[in-house]
């Protein structure tokens, strides 16, 4: 583009122009408008009016060839833009959400964007735009299990009826392991995370041993009592039980939250709870170890300590999840639970039946 009309103005144009910049109530666009062309008028360079007036080459050429085309009139009103793409019509949105809700073709495992843009004809951004509108992401899946304990919506009700309803005068503690916690240290060290890159950590690593931890979740004021221990089998496990004998004021009856491991369940252990009758087990069903509260705590412990951290020996790993308990002890907070056993029970029959 280039410069192609020579500005010439009459007095009558010079008056407009300078009224159109003396006038406070115009719109900024409609000032800088006519100061292109009343410097323009001057005979300066293209460059030198872009300058003065603090825009592009382009806009100059822009406006000395409306001024020339409509005159003063011209520069106070925008030129009509061409109509953009009419909105996909209903019937093609709603072809895009059938598409995408049935079984993709052949042994295709999900729809890929570009195949359902293919069949209802259409750009594969229009796809994106309508999967991002109704929430669609059929790259994504989630997984479930379901129990098949006889005795499942007894026992749903039992724990759930434990959080909601706390019995007075008793404790209500969540107990589990998590077992095989590796110490490992990183080859070498990584790099914090700063715009536009993340945190790195080398992929490799090398390993110091495991531990195991037996922690115990207090329902009603979210303290945890925790201990690392080398194995995970009933011994540690009564002695775990123990160390909560010592720790629990007498005169209350514990209940405790616990899964269906072969470590809970041990003769020895039949003989520890005939020895200490305050102590009730409410086991939770198999294959939900949802219910089962210390879990939080455990998915807690390992995004924000575990995960990423490194640790040069066993000692070192066992120190930081211990510095972890006393941190979260400092600040506890209650656990809550909010949904009914009624509303467990009403979701999970939801879930569609096992095909034959």
């Amino acid at each position: 583009m280039a410069q192609t009309t020579c500005v010439i103005l009459t007095p009558d144009d010079r008056e407009r122009l300078s009224a159109i910049i003396s006038d406070r109530s115009r719109p900024l666009k409609h000032i800088q408008r006519a100061r292109i062309i009343l410097h323009s008028g001057e005979r300066l360079s293209v460059q030198e009016v872009a300058r003065r007036t603090g825009v592009s080459r382009p806009a100059v050429w822009r406006w000395q060839q409306r001024f020339a085309e409509a005159g003063g009139d011209g520069l106070l009103r925008d030129k009509t833009r061409p109509p953009g793409k009419a909105p996909l019509s209903p019937g093609t949105v709603a072809k895009v959400l059938a598409v995408t809700g049935s079984e993709p073709p052949g042994e295709a495992t999900h729809w890929a964007g570009r195949a359902v843009a293919e069949i209802a004809g259409i750009s594969l951004r229009a796809v994106q735009r309508i999967w991002e509108t109704h929430r669609l992401q059929p790259h994504r899946v989630r997984t479930f299990k379901r129990s098949t304990d006889p005795a499942f919506a007894e026992k749903v009700e039992d724990i759930v009826g434990l959080y909601m309803s706390r019995p007075a005068h008793a404790l209500v503690l969540s107990i589990d392991e998590k077992s095989q916690i590796q110490a490992l240290s990183r080859t070498r060290p990584g790099t914090l995370v700063r715009p536009g890159h993340p945190a790195t950590m080398t992929h490799d690593y090398e390993r110091h041993g495991t531990t195991t931890l037996f922690a115990a979740l207090n329902v009603l004021d979210g303290t945890v009592l925790g201990r690392c221990m080398q194995r995970h089998r009933h011994q540690e496990f009564i002695r775990f039980l123990n160390t909560l004998e010592a720790n629990v004021p007498t005169g209350k009856v514990i209940h405790v939250i616990l899964d269906n491991d072969a470590a809970h369940k041990p003769p020895k252990g039949r003989t520890w709870l005939a020895r200490h009758p305050r102590w009730v087990f409410h086991f939770t069903p198999t294959s939900a170890s949802w219910l089962n509260a210390v879990e939080t705590f455990f998915s807690a412990l390992t995004r924000r300590r575990l995960r990423r951290g490194g640790f040069n020996s066993l000692v070192d790993l066992q120190m930081a999840i211990n510095r972890y308990i006393a941190e979260h002890n400092d600040r506890p907070r209650p656990f809550v639970w909010t949904k009914t056993a009624e509303a467990i029970l009403a979701k999970l029959n939801s879930l569609p039946e096992p095909s034959e």
